[in-house]
């Protein structure tokens, strides 16, 4: 869940949010991502965001360094210190592409490498750049980036970029998807549903029988799949935590191709739909 951090409304967004969670916290789970939204410096949020770090958080949240900040060293070191000082993780939005995109993704794995706490602890989202690199230089970056233990997060955009998500998978990086917004603020596609997202990579790259369709489903679940990739049973076990969605369908590739309307949803044992 991500809580914007700027200087009109300063933490207030902060501290609703977390009066909703309070509400919440018995039936769902939350990490809060404190993010910029106008960056660092662009309108003067740094001290907002390292009073933000120290409060009751997840995830310090990162913009585009340098075109909205125009400098990648100063945003990216700020940002990863606040992460390490207090113990969160970095979930940085890049939307940049070009040279400005790959060097912004280096420094981040570079930073990494040299923070081993941040490791499987670091983000990006969205990462568009990643779908306008070569393909060489995609497969060494996506590469650099499974070792780094750095994930990325991705809206699964169609129609103007297409993303290597399924060369991400096969090096090992660990990639979900998401949403900018349950009503979103930026375009007028989506339900904010990630089986929604999980069909839109099942057509978009052509995964279209079902050990295909089974396996898009694992950005939408957190790498959680009924089968592993050798058709053993992954889930559910004894001690798996109780939360889960019931679908009307034959099998998990069914409810990737169809898009099954949920029918039940569990959270930590309590029906809660």
């Amino acid at each position: 869940m991500h809580c914007n951090i700027e200087p009109t409304s300063k933490l207030d967004r902060l501290a609703l949010t977390q009066k909703v969670i309070e509400n919440r916290k018995s039936t769902m789970d939350f990490e809060i991502v404190a993010f910029p939204q106008h960056g660092l410096y662009y309108t003067d949020s740094l001290a907002l965001m390292q009073e933000a770090a120290k409060m009751d958080i997840d995830f310090i949240g990162g913009l585009d360094p340098t075109t909205i900040d125009g400098n990648l060293e100063k945003v990216m070191d700020v940002t990863i210190q606040m992460a390490l000082d207090n113990n969160k993780g970095i979930d940085m939005h890049l939307h940049e592409t070009g040279a400005l995109g790959l060097k912004t993704i280096e420094y981040l794995i570079k930073q990494v490498n040299q923070n081993p706490a941040l490791k499987n602890k670091t983000f990006v989202s969205h990462s568009y750049v990643l779908g306008t690199l070569d393909v060489k230089t995609t497969e060494r970056v996506a590469e650099e980036l499974a070792q780094a233990g750095i994930g990325i997060i991705s809206t699964v955009p169609i129609g103007y970029l297409v993303m290597p998500i399924p060369l991400l998978l096969q090096k090992g990086v660990h990639v979900t998807s998401g949403t900018d917004s349950v009503t979103d603020h930026w375009q007028p596609f989506g339900l904010a549903n990630m089986l929604q997202k999980a069909n839109v990579m099942a057509e978009s790259y052509g995964l279209n029988d079902e050990f295909g369709l089974s396996r898009c489903l694992k950005i939408a679940t957190n790498h959680v799949t009924p089968l592993n990739d050798k058709g053993q049973v992954a889930w559910p076990k004894v001690g798996d935590t109780a939360s889960f969605g019931l679908y009307e369908t034959s099998c998990s590739a069914e409810a990737v191709a169809r898009m099954a309307p949920i029918q039940n949803h569990f959270s930590k044992g309590q029906q809660i739909f």
